[in-house]
């Protein structure tokens, strides 16, 4: 009597042994460390931490407490903008108004508070508000009338600049008081108020991002634009809305700097677009739109604000600091070129 083969295709179940294999399913170390350079921000994250390594060593200053508590609270004012500025470039857009228009929403939430009398509690979300209305003046020309966002937004650059010296004749309004400059200069749970505002904001557009059909949204227009109007996506109510977001981060950064410095400063947001878009372009936010994080622009903004500081504590002259912050920004749309290139 012979054994036959099995038919092909089945299969025959045998008892478990100590010689059969076990699966585990845990992460290795190895497979962490790849999930972690597969990551866009992988990047940022190690040269954060490589640079902050090195002004360690160099300046022993810099990990002081209230060293790192200037650099984290410089960084939030810049990185307010930054986050709207990502939203804005995951659409393949781009807002150069934020420096002024976080000046000129400061400058009008100081009347407010000034000569409206405003509670200094509801100054800073009127300021919101308002911010919101000059970001969807840039949203409706790009998104309804259609035109270029570079050509809109450096319009409304000027137009929101030349209204601050209108109103201000180029001097600050001062003093604010210290009901309402206990938001920027106190703290809470051991943080400035302007960095709790930034990690709080930017929690909330982490889950926006990642959870919500609106998230999803902003990347598959970004993605492809055609496409996403074909499958039904609202893009011009997204677009309409990003620019309008964009609008109020730089107005929160704004008003928020005016509590911190007791005065509504109509210079105030000048070089924060730069700084802005070289964080989330160092974050792997691509310019073509449909790619970034949020936690690679806050990742960017930090190494921005390390960097600022360490060249500082260096005495390096500021000239030449606007030297380096120029040749960063090159090497970061450098890097986000390669990248496409290497997907393509």
């Amino acid at each position: 009597m012979s054994i036959k083969d099995p038919p092909v295709g089945t299969t025959t179940d045998l008892p478990a042994t100590a010689d059969t294999p076990k699966t585990d399913d845990r992460p290795s170390p190895g497979g962490m460390v790849k999930a972690l350079f597969r990551w866009e921000a992988s990047g940022v994250l190690i040269a954060l931490i490589v640079l902050c390594a090195l002004l360690g060593v160099a300046s022993p200053n810099f990990l002081s407490s209230y060293n790192l508590t200037v650099v984290i609270r410089e960084a939030s004012f810049v990185g307010l903008v930054a986050l709207g500025q990502t939203l804005v470039l995951l659409l393949g857009g781009i807002d150069l108004s934020v420096g002024a228009a976080a000046a000129l929403s400061a400058i009008v939430g100081c009347l407010f508070l000034k000569n409206l009398g405003l509670p200094p509690w509801l100054v800073i979300p009127a300021t919101a508000v308002f911010g919101l209305f000059l970001g969807s003046i840039n949203g409706f020309f790009v998104s309804v009338v259609k035109l270029n966002p570079f050509i809109v937004t450096l319009a409304t650059w000027e137009i929101f600049a030349g209204m601050t010296l209108v109103i201000t004749k180029g001097y600050p309004i001062r003093p604010l008081g210290p009901a309402f400059t206990i938001y920027g200069q106190g703290q809470i749970f051991g943080l400035p108020g302007p960095v709790l505002l930034f990690f709080v904001a930017a929690a909330i557009l982490v889950w926006v991002l990642s959870m919500t059909r609106f998230g999803r949204n902003l990347y598959a227009i970004g993605g492809n634009r055609d496409a996403a109007t074909l499958v039904g996506i609202p893009v011009l109510r997204n677009e309409l809305l990003v620019y309008a977001l964009a609008g109020m981060f730089a107005a929160l950064a704004g008003i928020m700097y005016a509590s911190r410095m007791d005065a509504g400063q109509p210079s105030v947001g000048e070089g924060w677009l730069m700084k802005a878009i070289t964080a989330a372009i160092l974050g792997g936010t691509s310019l073509k739109g449909g790619q970034g994080t949020i936690l690679g622009t806050v990742f960017g903004t930090l190494l921005t604000a390390v960097l600022a500081n360490g060249l500082s504590l260096m005495n390096v002259s500021a000239y030449w600091a606007r030297v380096v912050v120029g040749a960063i920004v090159l090497l970061a749309i450098l890097g986000d070129l390669l990248r496409q290139r290497g997907k393509s």
